[in-house]
């Protein structure tokens, strides 16, 4: 039988269309230990496609000017510990939307950056 999925994917991955996606995928792999599992060059050499693992799951990048840019994107990462990586992704050039609180006893601890492609990532503990 076929696969119908690379092994090691997840059924869903976000795709992100970058203005800068060096820049996004320079962030992911400083902020948040993703590894670049596979990208794909136009002739010029910029980046057409990348895929960015990060956890147990992959975000897809293309890049380029496209009449497709990602707008206010926003992604939910669970990590082991959300104030370090916070921590991280600001120093990686992220901008802060809100720092980690637990708004509840019962919620995840939770805090917001938004990286210089737009995209906002929710950085959980539970």
């Amino acid at each position: 039988m076929t696969d119908w999925k690379p092994s090691g994917y997840p059924s869903i991955s976000p795709y992100l269309i970058c203005k800068n996606p060096e820049a996004s995928i320079a962030f992911m792999r400083e902020a948040f230990d993703g590894s670049l599992l596979r990208r794909f060059d136009r002739p010029d050499g910029s980046l057409m496609h990348a895929e960015v693992r990060i956890g147990d799951s992959v975000v897809m990048i293309g890049g380029g000017e496209t009449g497709h840019q990602s707008a206010h994107v926003h992604i939910h990462l669970y990590v082991n510990d959300a104030k370090s990586v916070f921590e991280r992704a600001i120093a990686a050039g992220a901008t802060q939307v809100q720092a980690p609180i637990r708004k509840r006893p019962d919620d995840d601890l939770r805090g917001g950056v938004q990286d210089s492609s737009g995209t906002i990532w929710w950085i959980a503990t539970q």
